[in-house]
């Protein structure tokens, strides 16, 4: 278990709902990984992430899908590309992410509360 924190640190996390809007393989990246372009709604836009989530998903079936992402981390570059934000998910206990998402369609750039 990680250290307690309070919830004004808690808050200093911001974490956005956003819509992927296209996705592509990333064969440039070190481990396996896919391009995902995320509308975050009119306030924050569109950005770009470099997700390890090629194991139980497909390029194609992710565009329209709703995922989390902590939109205030300052950007990493990966290889060719400036990952802007870092898109959420879950260990399936053999190391392939299951990304979390809402389970019925919200605003894009809604804050989790």
């Amino acid at each position: 278990m990680a250290d307690e924190i309070t919830f004004d640190d808690f808050l200093k996390v911001d974490i956005r709902v956003g819509t992927v809007t296209r996705a592509e393989p990333f064969p440039e990246a070190r481990k396996p990984a896919f391009k995902l372009w995320v509308d975050f709604g009119p306030e924050i836009g569109e950005r770009k992430s470099s997700a390890q989530i090629t194991a139980h998903y497909d390029p194609a079936a992710l565009v329209g899908r709703q995922v989390m992402a902590v939109v205030n981390f300052p950007p990493r570059q990966i290889g060719p590309m400036r990952s802007e934000v870092l898109v959420l998910g879950l260990s399936d206990g053999a190391g392939g992410i299951v990304l979390i998402g809402p389970d019925q369609a919200v605003a894009n750039g809604e804050r989790m509360h």
